[in-house]
């Protein structure tokens, strides 16, 4: 293993992100984390010659800009960053407002391309690195009840880091997308996972996805924290690194499920939806 890269990691206080923090620093990187309390941030990781931690508003240019520009100082590079901070949103697409929408939209979408805009300049002067964007199972397939807002989100961090891998490879810049399944982490406790402001009783399915997460799911997610970040770190490490890295048999189970349920609607569909090129005109 290459010992010393220099890490930038979001949403670092708490779950997935702290686990790989520390992790990181226990094998000698060097670490750049943001979270949007400093202290809660300093607290749960430690002290550490290698670590900076910094309080940041992903869904501020400046503040971002700041936090990329510090990092460079103090460690003179920038290898990897991991585009981490996120919450969760269940509610059915009728109860769930325009505001609880775009905010949602604000810190795991722009929040992240505003990580990615201030990055690539020092990874295009270097050459090299590489950018990991934490989406989710959701992200691959909707089929949740109650997370259409959330699945929308890590469908568009899909998206974009698709786009966003083809743009730099030429570059020697890598892009991967990880897409987890059900890791025990704080992510379905209230500071993580926000409800409707105005339910809507009528939306049974999903009343019982809220209550089968909150009470039954919450800390009994089978993925180990622990294992996920070896994973990712592997990743990194690679020679042959994935674009789309996912995470947990339950992420591996419903990734094939959703890809054979594409494979039949198109061979179900291939005749007629085949069938739309303008006719040959022949001579």
């Amino acid at each position: 293993m290459e010992n010393n890269k220099v890490w930038f990691v979001t949403g670092a206080s708490k779950g997935l992100g702290l686990t790989l923090v520390k992790k990181l620093l226990s094998i000698g990187h060097s670490v750049a984390a943001t979270s949007r309390n400093l202290s809660d941030l300093s607290k749960a990781v430690g002290e550490y010659e290698t670590f900076l931690p910094l309080s940041v508003d992903l869904a501020n240019e400046e503040s971002v800009e700041s936090a990329i520009s510090r990092t460079i100082s103090k460690f003179g590079q920038l290898d990897v960053v991991v585009n981490n901070a996120g919450y969760g949103m269940l509610g059915a697409l009728e109860e769930l407002s325009d505001k609880e929408a775009r905010e949602n939209f604000d810190v795991n979408v722009f929040g992240s391309l505003n990580v990615i805009r201030k990055a690539l300049p020092q990874l295009r002067k270097q050459q090299s690195g590489h950018i990991f964007n934490i989406s989710s199972i959701g992200g691959f397939s909707g089929n949740f009840p109650g997370f259409g807002i959330y699945c929308a989100t890590k469908f568009a961090v899909a998206g974009f880091t698709e786009s966003l891998a083809a743009e730099v490879k030429s570059l020697g810049i890598k892009a991967t997308v990880v897409e987890p399944g059900y890791f025990r982490t704080e992510f379905l406790t209230s500071g993580s996972l926000a409800v409707p402001n105005n339910p809507i009783d009528a939306y049974k399915e999903v009343r019982d996805s809220q209550v089968a997460h909150q009470n039954d799911i919450n800390n009994q997610q089978p993925g180990d924290p622990a294992k996920g970040v070896d994973v990712i770190i592997a990743a990194a490490e690679s020679k042959n690194a994935p674009l789309h890295l996912f995470l947990g048999p339950d992420a591996y189970h419903l990734a094939k499920a959703k890809i054979a349920d594409v494979q039949k609607n198109m061979e179900d569909w291939k005749a007629l939806a085949t069938a739309t090129n303008f006719d040959e005109v022949k001579a």
